[in-house]
């Protein structure tokens, strides 16, 4: 029986054709396991995951394997990406037994759903001192069958664990100047001063962190904070992780020098350093930066937009090498000779050495990940550019990495967030009407008349998971970021709408938030994880949310919970700031007020454009912007009793509703903003 034939999850849909005898997630595998007295194998991954994808291939489309399974096992597949709260509480029970985690996620349960063997990729014959699939599935059976007590002990143990582990969320209160700058201590500790980031290999870039290191330099006047931001934005910028012909970032480098990535693509990355170079921009006038932040955002329209209007999750990291076989990297690579068959001898001979594409190759059999290295002599911008545009024609010949089409509420978010914010600030009006698309289908697909948000949705149609708080947290700050851009008071009424169901149906004790709601179905644990992964963790991206919409609002009650939400960040943030860097960002935030910004005049009067692009501008950390019509009833409350001046379109600066005199002057506001 074909279980998953009629999912909406790519990664699902990829395993509905294996000889495996799959059950999606739900009680009816836990009652099948029960019935059948059989154990569960859980098997957790993605659809652009390319380890998940080599497992699939060397076990589960293996008809002996499968049978094995089949006969001694119940299997559940799980898409993470679907169920981020499965996919958190196993992989906290697998890190805690085997001190490390990844996907594909592979996890033996009791029929109770409880946990008691773990690990993630099996090979099919024993290799390097791991063994192999098939002897773990034996193993497992015989383990069940034989010492069916002492499963049921380890399982048990494992869940009690599992609920003994807490922090001390908050209570403390949020963290102030002595806290940020200790976490800016650490991580000057981890900052790899040759090349740019935090530790070694592999590398990730780390979004979150250079948030907060703008922010802290805007505040606190932090030049090696600033400094350490543009160093690694620089250096992952000129590194093989980003798209050197078509823009956009890989989700990481398995080396310390950024040059070789792993080649799948994710909307979230793409979105935060989208955002992120475009608010480095904002700060230092680096072009670099301006055109990493227009790169990356045209290749999340170009690439990732679906026909509805939303964003596509990710793009796989293997695709055909042009012989029928998948290869991971095989777009992106290019050999001196497929240089030449391109360019010709001259412009390949220069592109080789622009790109650093060598004899030897940085990648595999000889093909090199094209990089910017630093080069002598004068750089002919017309002839490069010429090469990148018939190089990227000549790849769009080849085979195109798979698309996992599904829609995420989360990440679709941080897309809107940063294509408003870089069409606001590159005067991109396409990019600010794509997010506004974007939040169009999230509100008319993914939320309901309760304003619930469903998890996903694909062509356009809501998936059947329920959002988590990640999802409405980003899609809230999302649409507070439009609302800004636009002036269009209604994305902060829907803004308003998450947050408080927010407050209502995941918040805890103490300033603590849960990552599911309080009537979400329950698991072994209710996962809470304050820290940040790919992307900012639910938690912090709430408190975020909420003390924005506390300030273009006046709302108590959603500061005072952003407040205590912060909690965790003083306690976590001068320890582990790499894991806290969306917490300490926020941070930031509290402590210059956040600013609020009013923006009163005409909309078609060039000076009402010109205090509100000045505003926007602006690199006040968390700063809210508000622009309308004075009188009248405004749709933002930070317009209420703003009249122009002198019958002229006027800016206020307030902190906590209290303003400073307005001005008319673009130059003067700017100035405020910045001291």
């Amino acid at each position: 029986m074909n279980r998953l034939a009629d999912s909406q999850s790519p990664y699902l849909l990829q395993h509905a054709s294996n000889p495996v005898d799959w059950w999606p997630w739900g009680q009816a595998a836990f009652d099948e396991a029960k019935r059948r007295n059989a154990p569960v194998l859980l098997s957790v991954g993605y659809s652009s995951c390319h380890w998940c994808h080599v497992m699939a291939h060397e076990s589960f489309e293996d008809d002996e394997t499968a049978a094995y399974l089949n006969e001694h096992f119940v299997a559940v597949k799980v898409d993470r990406e679907e169920r981020p709260d499965v996919d958190a509480v196993y992989m906290e029970a697998v890190q805690a037994a085997t001190g490390q985690g990844g996907w594909p996620m592979t996890v033996f349960l009791t029929g109770d759903a409880e946990p008691f063997y773990f690990g993630t990729y099996f090979p099919p014959a024993p290799r390097h001192g791991m063994p192999s699939f098939r002897q773990v599935l034996e193993g497992v059976a015989a383990a069940w069958d034989e010492r069916r007590e002492e499963v049921g002990e380890v399982a048990g143990k494992v869940v009690r664990n599992l609920a003994a582990r807490s922090l001390a969320f908050g209570g403390e209160g949020a963290p102030g100047g002595e806290e940020q700058a200790q976490a800016l201590l650490a991580l000057t500790r981890e900052y790899d001063d040759r090349y740019g980031g935090f530790g070694g290999a592999p590398k990730f870039p780390p979004s979150m962190v250079i948030e907060f290191l703008l922010r802290h330099a805007a505040r606190a006047g932090a030049e090696g904070a600033l400094q350490m931001a543009a160093d690694t934005c620089e250096a992952m910028a000129r590194g093989g992780i980003y798209d050197q012909l078509g823009g956009g970032f890989a989700r990481y480098s398995v080396d310390r020098e950024w040059t070789v990535p792993h080649f799948e693509k994710m909307l979230y990355d793409n979105a935060l350093l989208c955002r992120a170079y475009a608010h480095l921009w904002r700060q230092t006038g680096s072009e670099l930066a301006r055109r990493v932040a227009l790169e990356t955002a045209d290749f999340m329209v170009r690439e990732l937009r679906t026909p509805e209007g939303g964003f596509a999750s990710a793009l796989d990291a293997d695709s055909d090498d042009g012989t029928g076989r998948h290869v991971e990297g095989a777009y992106y690579v290019w050999t001196p000779e497929q240089l030449i068959a391109a360019l010709g001898e001259d412009d390949a001979e220069y592109a080789a050495r622009y790109f650093g594409v060598t004899r030897e190759g940085t990648f595999e059999r000889g093909a090199s990940v094209l990089q910017l290295p630093q080069i002598g002599g004068v750089l002919d911008a017309g002839r490069v550019e010429d090469i990148r545009a018939r190089l990227l024609a000549a790849r769009e010949e080849r085979a195109r990495p798979g698309r996992d089409d599904k829609v995420v509420a989360a990440w679709n978010g941080l897309a809107i967030a940063a294509l408003a914010e870089a069409g606001a600030y590159f005067d991109r009006p396409d990019l600010i009407e794509r997010a506004t698309e974007a939040a169009d289908l999230l509100v008319r697909v993914h939320l309901d008349k309760g304003a619930r948000l469903a998890r996903t949705s694909k062509d356009g149609r809501a998936g059947g998971n329920a959002g988590v708080l990640e999802d409405y947290a980003d899609v809230a700050e999302g649409f507070l970021a439009l609302a800004g851009v636009t002036g269009e008071g209604v994305w902060l009424e829907f803004a308003g709408l998450l947050l408080d169901i927010v407050l209502d149906q995941f918040a805890g004790e103490g300033g603590a938030l849960y990552d599911t709601a309080h009537d979400a179905e329950q698991l072994i644990r209710r996962p809470q994880d304050p820290t940040d992964n790919a992307a900012p963790s639910g938690w912090c991206a709430a408190a975020g949310a909420l003390l924005s919409y506390a300030a273009h609002t006046g709302s108590e009650a959603h500061r005072s919970a952003a407040e205590g939400a912060l909690g965790v960040v003083k306690a976590l943030g001068p320890r582990a700031p790499r894991f806290i860097g969306w917490g300490l960002a926020v941070a930031e935030a509290l402590l210059d007020g956040p600013r609020e910004v009013a923006v009163v005049g005409p909309e078609a009067e060039p000076a009402t454009r010109e205090l509100h692009r000045t505003a926007l501008l602006a690199p006040a950390p968390g700063a809210v912007v508000a622009v309308g019509e004075a009188g009248g009833e405004p749709e933002f409350p930070l317009l209420r009793d703003r009249p122009l001046v002198g019958g002229l379109p006027a800016a206020y600066v307030c902190r906590n509703f209290t303003c400073d005199a307005p001005t008319t002057d673009a130059s003067e506001l700017a100035r405020k903003l910045t001291g």
